[in-house]
């Protein structure tokens, strides 16, 4: 039960991250939350818009694995060390907040995941 809560909360967390690299990059709050110029803003926003696609996959694994049929270990599984991956390379090379905001949302679902709670 834990598990799958904090598995939706690191879903969440991707469906919010697609929305402001594909609608929101070049708007104020997109601007605010990556501490973007708005010229950069406008350069950037179709690799920004790429970048939210593959946020948005990651989300719909994760809702995959928890409305499967099937208990969907698996895919949660899969989708959460992708996660993990993604916010740890992000975090090492793009910003730390990628860490406390992909990184460890994910490592905690991960951990009740395999405590099975």
């Amino acid at each position: 039960m834990i598990a799958s809560i904090l598995i939706g909360l690191v879903a969440l967390i991707h469906l919010y991250i697609l929305v402001l690299e594909m609608v929101l990059w070049d708007k104020p709050a997109g601007q605010k939350a990556f501490g973007l110029t708005p010229e950069f803003a406008r350069q950037s926003k179709t690799l920004a818009a790429n970048q939210g696609l593959y946020n948005g996959f990651l989300a719909a694994g994760l809702i995959y694995g928890l409305l499967a049929v099937s208990n969907g270990y698996e895919f949660k599984l899969f989708f959460l060390l992708c996660v993990l991956v993604a916010g740890l390379f992000g975090g090492f090379t793009a910003s730390k907040k990628i860490l406390y905001v992909q990184a460890a949302p994910a490592a905690l679902a991960l951990i009740a995941l395999f405590a099975g709670i």
